[in-house]
């Protein structure tokens, strides 16, 4: 090929490229089992991590504002979130399996079984709701001194535990009616839902922390206040989306009657996938429960950084969720062969974006942490840990792609083995040994973690290539 024929062809290619851009964020409707593959991810991959960018604001939002009143108010933040972890691993279990059923719906056509499915989420998240503010609510400060928080810490930030538990209503029907959109396909629409909750949690932020203009001065507390609003404000625009007839799934009043299969399916795909993430959450309680004998220094580091990670790897679990939708809707369509291909084009794409994020947290760690705070102690402690950890982005990205190809097939059972092995086997004693016996404090944690995620994705890329997931019935 000659030169002018490539310089002629690079147009062409951009152009392709940002048509594609504008057609997977304007949200057509497209049939995902049909067509090229490395298209249909895209087209779902696209706005799906733009979705996972901005709930990974949500993780880093609180903290940036929060910082400017001390590392008390930061390790409130970071252990508060530690328990609510517990929280989003049942909102994200229960949205594995909304989405794997929902999917497998829209790929058989059968949209009135996906809008029941999506009425009965309701009452799930409304029912876990009311369960976690009742235990949360009046224990919050115990919660905070059971998490090894020092007394300033539970002085001030008791308030935005309680906020934070008390509104997990929000937090869950956020989750699972995006989950729905996500299943049937509409994740553009899933995206503007957290765009809007984003940008009014951004402006409300400040407002309540600060008591900038007429808003009360409420501390860490209001950052608490204006994150249940923001999620508030999504979850209501996201049920608008769902009713107003022009979605892929349409709600009405008759979906919202209990209907006991579709509960009792939604219930046993989603054991599996709560007990996954319940595993998971648990040892980063454990190792936040390590790291905070060492300080609110030490605390207020690794919150920090796991945000900044979490920032940046959020987006690859959007890729990964796409992988999810194709494997469901694929398997209802009763195309397995081409459901597998579809995970290993999006097992390519995470690999390359995780590899470019890798090298940003491995080079420049401390100009990350400096966003945030410029405290010496916390910064050092900020910076280990995207130093090492981000060191296994590339690996960890063939692990989050496979597990969600287990979980968009219905197969959430062998993901939580996995986590078992990985996390509560693996990770917790050897974190534990290298960070005490071993006098490596919160490093040993951070090596730990590092070991656990890339030990996880070697052994999800073998049992995968087995196949037994494509034979999954749900």
């Amino acid at each position: 090929m000659t030169t002018e024929s490539i310089d002629a062809s690079t147009p062409r290619r951009l152009r392709r490229g940002l048509a594609l851009v504008r057609e997977s964020l304007a949200g057509k409707e497209h049939d995902y089992t049909k067509g090229s593959i490395g298209r249909a991810v895209l087209l779902l991959a696209i706005p799906m991590m733009l979705e996972m960018a901005m709930e990974s604001v949500f993780a880093v939002v609180d903290i940036f504002w929060v910082a400017g009143l001390g590392a008390p108010a930061v390790a409130a933040v970071g252990l508060t979130e530690a328990v609510l972890t517990l929280l989003y691993a049942v909102a994200v279990g229960l949205s594995i399996a909304v989405t794997a059923l929902v999917a497998r719906r829209i790929g058989a056509h059968e949209p009135e079984a996906a809008a029941q499915v999506a009425g009965q989420t309701i009452w799930i998240a409304v029912g876990t709701a009311v369960l976690v503010a009742a235990l949360g609510v009046p224990f919050a400060p115990d919660i905070l001194r059971l998490m090894g928080a020092e007394t300033d810490v539970i002085a001030g930030g008791s308030g935005y535990t309680t906020l934070m538990l008390g509104g997990s209503v929000t937090i869950l029907l956020l989750f699972l009616l995006n989950a729905v959109l996500r299943g049937a396909g509409d994740a553009a629409f899933a995206m503007r839902v957290l765009w809007l909750a984003n940008a009014i949690n951004i402006v409300l932020g400040p407002c309540f922390i600060y008591g900038v203009g007429p808003f009360p001065e409420l501390g860490v507390t209001g950052a608490a206040v204006a994150t249940n609003i923001g999620r508030g404000l999504g979850a209501l625009f996201a049920l608008y989306w769902l009713t107003n007839g022009r979605g892929r799934v349409v709600l009405r009043l008759r979906h919202l009657r209990l209907i006991g299969d579709v509960l009792l399916s939604l219930l046993k795909v989603s054991a599996g996938g709560v007990l996954q993430f319940v595993i998971a959450t648990s040892s980063y309680i454990v190792l936040m429960l390590v790291i905070s004998g060492y300080g609110s220094a030490a605390v207020a580091g690794y919150t920090i950084g796991m945000r900044i990670m979490m920032f940046t790897f959020l987006p690859a679990w959007g890729l990964s969720n796409a992988a999810a939708t194709l494997v469901g809707q694929n398997l209802g369509a009763r195309h397995p062969e081409r459901a597998e291909r579809s995970v290993w084009v999006a097992t390519k794409y995470n690999v390359v974006f995780l590899g470019a994020v890798a090298v940003a947290l491995v080079v420049f760690p401390e100009s990350l942490v400096r966003i945030f705070t410029s405290e010496p102690d916390v910064l050092a402690y900020g910076a280990s840990a995207l130093r090492v950890i981000g060191l296994g982005f590339p690996l960890y990205a063939v692990g989050v792609t496979i597990v969600q190809a287990f979980n968009g097939a219905g197969d959430t059972s062998t993901p939580t083995w996995i986590n078992v092995l990985c996390f509560w086997l693996l990770q917790l004693p050897l974190a534990y040994a290298l960070a005490r016996p071993l006098e490596l404090g919160p490093t040993g944690v951070f090596v730990a973690a590092a070991i656990a995620e890339s030990v996880l994705a070697i052994v999800a890329w073998v049992v995968f290539r087995r196949g037994a997931w494509k034979l999954k019935v749900v």
